[in-house]
């Protein structure tokens, strides 16, 4: 969800300048800055903003320049400078004080001066500002695009990374009743010396160990999640909250192999698969 773009165009004798940054945000959080003269346009710019991104926390800083120069009209309010000046000639002639009336005194008196701008065309500042922000989000989208299929190629690696260790630990997990069962048939010879073994005992015992420490409704359902992980990266698009919900339910599932496996070997695999998953968690907060 990180991002730059920027766009430089002159439209209506106005140069505009847009640029869009982003950082990671769980929701859309858009703010537009605008001159004054152009703060009509705040909502429109957020809305294109909105078609074009739906999540982080996105800032656009617009600014504009005129090109071809304003036509500014500067003229005497005659009105009221007259009535100063009259009101300035009684004061002498009434309280005797010094006549030191200027120009400069005059034009720093309030209203003194009439500024007439022609009338703004609201509707085409706004369109062309809209242009020049439609090109700052392509720039900023191309270089999200960029990012994003380094991120892709990232998550798949450490996607098939995982799925080697689900391999590993399914392959040891029968290992490890194997051993149980060696340990626990040594262990009744060592008890009960020259005694028949009950072969059955063992098989039964074995059996309920086997059921306790059985990962395979784990680890089948840890593979189809990554599968489905692979299939959102394909289809493309804004996966970011579904992945964020779909590493939940594989840190579940990882939490409750470890919870079974009691060997040591298994225990540190585990731990590998979710150090990946927690690698892959980060990874996710800068997609959108």
């Amino acid at each position: 969800m990180t991002g730059y773009g920027r766009a430089v165009e002159t439209l209506l004798e106005r140069e505009f300048t847009v640029e869009v940054r982003s950082v990671n945000n769980r929701y859309l959080d858009c703010n537009v800055k605008l001159p004054r003269s152009l703060a009509f346009a705040e909502d429109a710019v957020k809305q294109r903003v909105k078609g074009a991104v739906s999540r982080g926390k996105v800032d656009v800083f617009v600014s504009v320049g005129a090109n071809g120069g304003e036509q500014v009209r500067v003229s005497l309010n005659r009105p009221v400078l007259e009535g100063y000046l009259e009101a300035l000639r009684t004061m002498v002639a009434d309280y005797g004080v010094k006549d030191d009336i200027s120009t400069s005194t005059l034009s720093r008196l309030p209203e003194i001066f009439q500024v007439e701008k022609p009338q703004e065309d609201e509707d085409g500042l706004r369109e062309a500002l809209l242009q020049v922000t439609d090109r700052a989000l392509e720039a900023y989208n191309a270089m999200r695009t960029t990012e994003g299929a380094a991120l892709e190629a990232d998550l798949r690696s450490r996607g098939e990374t995982i799925l080697g260790l689900v391999s590993q630990v399914e392959a040891g997990s029968g290992q490890t009743v194997s051993d149980y069962r060696a340990r626990l048939e040594a262990k009744m010879q060592e008890v009960l010396a020259n005694t028949a073994i009950d072969e059955s005992r063992i098989l039964q015992e074995a059996a309920i160990f086997a059921d306790k420490v059985a990962v395979d409704e784990e680890t089948v359902r840890l593979r189809s999640h990554l599968a489905q992980m692979n299939a959102m990266l394909t289809a493309g698009g804004p996966i970011g909250r579904k992945l964020d919900f779909l590493l939940q339910e594989m840190n579940r599932e990882a939490n409750t192999i470890g919870s079974k496996c009691s060997d040591l070997r298994l225990a540190q695999i585990v731990v590998e698969i979710k150090a990946e998953l927690e690698k892959i968690r980060e990874q996710t907060q800068n997609i959108e």
